[in-house]
């Protein structure tokens, strides 16, 4: 690879220089034309080089030797060679398939593995089992399943739309937005990370800017630093956000500053839902008084609140994090028929928005373009289950469930599958799926470090990191475009997911139809010179593939020069013209679809649900991404400077415990315990405790969590029977002195 190099190469929370000596990396630098680069890359050399880097295949012992499968997580591994590695997992696959069928193998992947097009592990891994035969797949997300079931029966687009598309930018908020008003916060931690990359972090400068323009910024949200400092803070409890709503609803409607045009013009089922929230359909009245009881907000700042945002152009803003707890689908609900309240959908600089500093590029101004793509193929297999219910179904094969109006019913599931992603960084109740996991008859797994996944898997395959193979870097929403080279060698004996599958997909007899008999490098060439081909025909001008390889990388001429998109334009121009893709055409405030599915937790309309408290556990405990790194990936080398993770707490609480700063506590509940060095913050609502995800699974004998892992304390729950989405937020704890017992 030469003796010393130097190149950028891009990531999910983006780009930067990459020095490498001796085949190994040994430092990295910002990115020059990024105006506030994060610095989870400083991590990167460690990482890569990490102890924890699994050398070659390896097979559990248990498994090889008797084929158990209640040993997982507590068992020895044995070193074997590729050839043996790939004989074992290609004569599981095929047992599988003759014995039960397609139908019992998951295929499990959550795609952030890399930033590459090509070697995107969801890609890879699904691509394969499409090729022989199929697999049951996961629909929506972790971070989006509730937003992915609701949104569509309001707004009537796919949320995704909605979050690249039917969004205000920026820009028009600079020009045209009074109030922006932000439920859930707008991080801007969190904006650095987007799938694929965000060159250009300057979400801080548009606030910066914001600021100084003395926009009207309110951010509602338990933390003060979930949003800019630029923001005024408007301190609320979590899981009471519908509660603030319904208080604001009231006002707009009994003080005569609802848009009853528009409310009649493009919406259906206002008379219907305004019963609800003004008590005159047998309940209470959602008044700012009651509203203030359950938020902890003053009557007098919701009335001015409402008043406020009646009285110019108004953007509400909504975190992915309000449907991540349960219930999950009434916040979006809720901020929908606040935006049509105020009437200012379709206007530039108005109405709802989704997502903003929830992750990168939403807001930006870039035209969309379809990206370098590897295609998948067809699943042959039609089962799927909500991403977030893995545990369930494993737990429960043959057992029914409610989705989205359907009645669906868990597969038996024989063999999981997994290339990409750590099920036991990201799922909820860890102890439960750690249970789960005992079930199925084979796991295989493709792993760089030895995660909590990884050493619990019965087949482990060393994959490679981005750092290793060359791929093609882009991202939706942003301008630029990344040829990513090949930095070192492959540690010890990795190989990439593509290499690995071609191997299996030799012994499975498929691999001409999962390789198409072409090489990575080959594949590479010609999914870029399809993207070039593709961007030519919509009058894009980009580099053809050989010069972006000798270049590094380019900034495309993307950024729009006319006037931004304005959301929803042409339905509120023009309704009938250009109907919602809802039954009735409009913006459903009440749905008579949802209301037939007779789901007691989310009737027909928006409903505030309270927040479930148990005087046992009386801290409400909040889990947002870290801002040193990605999820858990580059954990190991955050591991090597931190022993534990952070908890932060406000310091009347910490007094009423007689706990200090820098203390070793211990979080728990019904469901487990891990520990973290208390961190005091008065930035920090009373009774509310924030503790970052990315922690890797490390319980003990007594079950207790060192690595302090939030996940072994939130519930496996779904949102509700419409999204069934992940509900990790909002969870009761209590926190004591760390005294050795769990």
């Amino acid at each position: 690879m030469g003796n010393k190099s130097s190149k950028v190469t891009t990531s999910h929370w983006g780009a930067f220089n990459v020095f490498v000596e001796n085949d190994k990396i040994i430092n990295t630098e910002p990115f020059h034309a990024d105006p506030a680069p994060p610095n989870i890359s400083e991590l990167v050399p460690k990482a890569v080089h990490h102890s924890k880097r699994i050398d070659q295949p390896y097979v559990r012992k248990g498994w090889l030797e008797k084929h158990s499968t209640n040993t997982r997580g507590n068992d020895e591994y044995v070193p074997i060679s590729w050839e043996d590695a790939t004989d074992l997992a290609a004569k599981e696959l095929i047992r599988i398939k003759n014995d039960f069928g397609n139908e019992t193998i998951f295929g499990g992947s959550y795609g952030w593995a890399s930033a590459g097009r090509f070697h995107h592990s969801q890609s890879q891994l699904h691509r394969f089992l499409n090729s022989i035969g199929g697999y049951v797949s996961s629909y929506a997300s972790y971070s989006t399943g509730a937003a992915q079931a609701i949104i569509p029966h309001v707004l009537g687009l796919n949320f995704h739309k909605i979050t690249w598309g039917e969004i205000n930018s920026w820009s028009l908020i600079e020009k045209h937005t009074d109030n922006l008003i932000i439920f859930g916060g707008i991080n801007p931690k969190n904006s650095q990370v987007s799938m694929g990359g965000s060159t250009e972090h300057d979400v801080s400068k548009h606030f910066n800017t914001f600021g100084k323009m003395g926009k009207n910024m309110i951010s509602i949200s338990p933390q003060k630093d979930d949003s800019p400092k630029d923001t005024i803070w408007l301190p609320i409890m979590p899981g009471t956000d519908v509660a603030l709503m319904l208080g604001i609803a009231h006002v707009l409607e009994t003080e005569k500053l609802a848009d009853q045009l528009f409310l009649s013009k493009y919406c259906s089922g206002y008379e219907l839902f305004k019963r609800y929230f003004l008590g005159t359909d047998g309940h209470f009245a959602k008044t700012p008084e009651w509203a203030s009881d359950e938020t902890g907000i003053d009557a007098s700042k919701i009335r001015k609140l409402a008043r406020n945002m009646a009285s110019g152009r108004t953007l509400i803003s909504v975190s992915w994090s309000l449907q991540r707890a349960r219930y999950g689908e009434h916040p979006f609900w809720m901020a929908c028929v606040l935006a049509a309240m105020l009437g200012q959908i379709g206007l530039p600089g108005g109405g709802i928005g989704f997502g903003y500093g929830a992750i990168g590029n939403i807001g930006k101004t870039a035209k969309r373009m379809q990206g370098p793509l590897f295609e998948q193929g067809t699943n042959p297999i039609s089962d799927f289950i909500p991403v977030s219910r893995i545990a369930d179904m494993l737990l429960n094969p043959g057992g029914s469930y409610n989705f989205n109006g359907e009645k669906r019913v868990y597969p038996d599931i024989k063999l999981v599958y997994w290339c990409g992603g750590n099920p036991f960084h990201h799922h909820q109740d860890l102890n439960r799926l750690n249970k789960a996991w005992q079930y199925p008859e084979t796991i295989i797994v493709h792993e760089p470090w030895w995660t909590a996944t990884a050493k619990r898997a019965d087949i482990v395959f060393p994959a490679t990191t981005q750092f290793e193979r060359s791929d093609i870097g882009w991202a939706k929403g942003d301008p630029y475009i990344f040829y990513m080279p090949q930095m070192i060698s492959p540690v010890g004996l990795a190989k990439n997911d593509y290499d690995i599958f071609s191997e299996l997909s030799e012994k499975l007899n498929c691999k001409e139809k999962f390789t198409h008999n072409q090489s990575s490098d080959e594949w590479i060439k010609n999914i870029y010179d399809k993207f070039y081909k593709q961007s030519k025909d919509q009058g894009i001008k980009v580099l053809n593939f050989e010069t972006l390889k000798e270049k590094n990388f380019e900034r495309m001429s993307i950024d729009l020069n006319e006037e931004d998109y304005v959301p929803f334009k042409d339905f509120r121009k023009d309704p009938l013209a250009h109907p919602l893709g809802t039954p009735s055409g409009k913006i459903e405030i009440y749905s008579e679809k949802i209301a037939n599915f007779n789901y007691p937790e989310i009737p027909g309309h928006p409903t505030y649900n309270k927040p479930f408290l148990d005087k046992n556990f009386p801290l409400r405990l909040l889990s947002p991404q870290p801002h040193d790194k990605l999820h858990s990936q580059l954990q190991a080398a955050v591991e090597d400077t931190n022993d534990y993770a952070v908890l932060v707490m406000n310091p009347k609480d910490a007094d009423a415990r007689g706990i200090s700063r820098g203390d070793l506590v211990k979080i728990w509940n019904s469901r487990g315990c891990c520990l973290a060095t208390l961190e005091l913050q008065e930035t920090i609502l009373p009774g509310v405790v924030s503790m970052a995800t990315g922690a890797w699974f490390s319980p003990g004998e007594d079950g207790l969590d060192i690595a302090g892992n939030p996940n072994v304390l939130t519930a496996d729950t779904g949102t509700s029977d419409l999204g069934q989405g992940s509900a990790a937020h909002n969870i009761e704890v209590q926190i004591e002195i760390y005294n050795k017992k769990c």
